[in-house]
């Protein structure tokens, strides 16, 4: 019997050797089948989880992409506890830092009774200003703090020679979303300023305000807001590269703004007296003026409020509600606060993140993940050039342009190879608001300090644990942190077909954002810099405007509708995106198997699924009155349907006809890459 035991023993480990793994595919139970993918494929692939997952309290937007990034702050959650419960860590250790700051950030009771304490020594110098020197000197403590007010001053690759690093000179100051929230007149901003009049009048009363002068207080503030406000470009001019491009010398910018201390300005902040770039300059003429005509005491109450509005955040309780109410709840439509560890795992994200991100990819992010989407950006990015060769609109020079561009992509993935030194930053358990401050001083010391140098192409602008992607023209850079190459963006286990349809997406996007509006403008080495002959480009222009367009049509309420010119290049880059997503996905599938049928869905349609999937949020109402006002990124459904609507492998996969609302006709149908 026990010989026939050991050879059972035996046939059953030799299978279990021998079994693969299920593939994973879509989630099958979040779709929708009583909905029509040819008519509505954002209810269709993703509605049924929609239903089963109402948007949690504490969130404006969900999904299971929205999810998996909350779900990332649980796994910096168990990092965080692990490095506060140790003590006596060598000093400027990773574990110190991130553990003592947490262990800060979580000691609420005594963040509560400390109330406005840390910030008194500020509002009394602020009160004590007497003379536009010591207006002057306020304002440079609040550049080395990192409250940009009423312009910020931060480093950027010059346009023009994007090996080099200079300061970049841009409008700041305001405490509402935009400009067109000071000076549209339609209800919702005519609502939303008279609700803000209320958040700053409240403010100034926890700073212990009377009734009386909060009131004026805040009718102060809209009224130097509102100037400024006036002077800056809107939302839509902001997004080309040519309206902010202003190549300055020094002594142009003393010129420009004569009653501010530049001397002093740059004596404080340490930087070299080299050519810069002013974004907007009407702007600055405007703070010039202020500085020339408002009153000391104008200015006081508005950097007052300035100050309480950046500090609200890391201060006592109801400080963090007041700023929540209005920020997040009035103007956003989310229901209550994230819980205190959630609040802390954030900051500690946002002030030592790559110290935190070191421990987040050595747990959460093996080798095996950052090698299969390497390999799958290299195939897009393939996939991206036999597209651009096979234009029949586009002449050979231009061609070999983009091509030159194409070869000349930066990839990162994951975390970068160099990590940031936070060694010398003093981080404590006995004061939050000071771990801040610290944290916050580091960044921009960390930051002014490659001013003047040539550009470092390590340097990351996103965090490991960040659960998003960017694109960089100036580098000419795509970069994929850790935190979102995570299911169900992407997974080593999941089939190529949904890998490529969720993450692969996501990766053609940033690639076509290199040949959206604004990054078709510049060339491979990231200067600004025209590389089309006239008539390409004019054919380039005419495709965009079908998007623009299209996007237009988009309405999310009755009278509220997309601006197709502020999303062009987020949907170009969506539209892009999708495409050569799927033809990469088709050309790694040579040589290989077949791919899997898996629950009834051929591969496309796993691909076309997996978009959905992870793309499909619901939003709150609120979130998309502001996000069709001032977001280059169009509301979920519309980044759903938008593409796919316009590319025919689609229709195919779920074979609807030519007359389905999920299929644009051939003649309005909006094709850029």
């Amino acid at each position: 019997m026990r010989l026939i035991r050991f050879f059972l023993l035996v046939i059953v480990c030799s299978v279990a050797a021998f079994a693969q793994p299920a593939p994973v595919g879509i989630e099958t139970a979040d779709l929708n089948r009583s909905a029509s993918p040819c008519n509505d494929f954002y209810e269709y692939s993703n509605g049924a989880w929609r239903a089963a997952n109402p948007i949690p309290a504490t969130m404006d937007r969900w999904s299971r992409r929205w999810a998996a990034g909350e779900a990332n702050k649980d796994q910096l959650k168990v990092i965080l506890e692990e490095a506060s419960g140790k003590r006596d860590l060598p000093k400027g250790s990773v574990d110190q830092l991130i553990g003592d700051y947490y262990a800060a950030c979580m000691d609420e009771s005594r963040v509560n009774q400390a109330g406005a304490t840390p910030i008194k020594p500020l509002l009394a110098d602020i009160d004590a200003i007497k003379d536009q020197a010591s207006l002057q000197r306020m304002l440079l403590r609040f550049a080395g703090l990192g409250i940009q007010v009423p312009f910020g001053v931060n480093a950027a690759s010059d346009n023009h020679n994007p090996s080099q690093v200079i300061a970049d000179v841009q409008a700041a100051g305001l405490g509402l979303p935009d400009r067109d929230y000071y000076l549209k007149t339609e209800e919702r901003f005519q609502q939303a300023r008279a609700q803000y009049l209320v958040h700053v009048a409240n403010m100034f009363r926890l700073a212990g305000y009377s009734e009386a002068d909060s009131r004026k207080a805040a009718d102060q503030v809209m009224q130097f807001e509102t100037a400024l406000a006036k002077a800056t470009l809107d939302n839509v001019a902001r997004r080309d590269p040519q309206a902010v491009d202003h190549k300055t010398t020094y002594a142009q910018l003393q010129q420009l703004t004569p009653h501010f201390d530049w001397d002093g300005y740059y004596k404080d902040a340490n930087l070299p007296r080299i050519n810069l770039n002013v974004q907007e300059p009407k702007f600055m003429e405007e703070v010039d003026r202020q500085l020339s005509t408002a009153t000391l005491p104008d200015w006081k109450v508005y950097l007052t409020w300035q100050l309480l509005h950046g500090s609200a955040p890391y201060l006592s309780q109801p400080f963090v509600q007041e700023n929540f109410n209005f920020y997040e709840k009035t103007l956003g439509g989310v229901g209550e606060l994230k819980p205190r560890w959630k609040q802390c795992a954030e900051s500690a994200d946002q002030f030592l993140g790559e110290a935190l991100g070191r421990d987040y990819v050595a747990r959460y992010f093996p080798p095996e993940a950052k090698a299969r989407a390497q390999e799958m950006v290299k195939n897009i990015l393939a996939a991206m050039g036999d597209t651009i060769n096979g234009l029949d609109w586009m002449t050979p020079d231009t061609k070999k342009k983009a091509m030159e561009k194409i070869a000349s992509f930066n990839v990162k993935v994951g975390y970068p190879d160099k990590w940031k030194d936070y060694s010398h930053v003093v981080i404590t358990r006995t004061s939050y608001f000071d771990d801040v401050m610290a944290g916050a001083q580091f960044g921009i010391n960390d930051d002014r300090s490659t001013i003047g140098k040539p550009v470092d192409r390590g340097r990351w602008g996103m965090t490991p644990p960040t659960s998003n992607a960017y694109y960089n023209p100036l580098l000419n850079e795509i970069v994929f942190p850790a935190g979102i190459l995570q299911p169900p963006a992407f997974s080593v286990k999941a089939t190529d077909a949904v890998n490529y349809g969720a993450i692969g997406v996501v990766i053609g996007h940033e690639i076509s954002h290199g040949f959206d509006d604004q990054g078709a403008q510049f060339d491979s080495t990231g200067r600004l810099n025209n590389w089309w002959t006239a008539d390409d480009l004019k054919k380039f222009q005419a495709k965009t405007a079908c998007v623009v367009k299209q996007f237009d049509g988009y309405y999310i309420e009755p009278n509220i509708h997309h601006n197709g010119k502020l999303v062009l290049g987020e949907s170009i880059g969506d539209l892009a995106g999708v495409k050569i997503a799927y033809l990469a996905f088709q050309k790694s599938q040579q040589g290989k198997p077949a791919a899997p049928v898996l629950d009834g869905f051929t591969p496309d349609q796993q691909f076309f699924i997996a978009w959905g999937q992870f793309r499909g949020d619901e939003t709150r109402p609120e979130t998309q009155r502001l996000m069709v006002q001032g977001d280059p990124h169009p509301v979920a459904k519309f980044r759903v349907i938008g593409p796919l609507s316009n590319f025919p492998p689609f229709a195919s996969a779920f074979s609807c006809k030519p007359d389905s609302a999920m299929v644009r006709p051939a003649a309005q149908r909006c094709v850029v890459w």
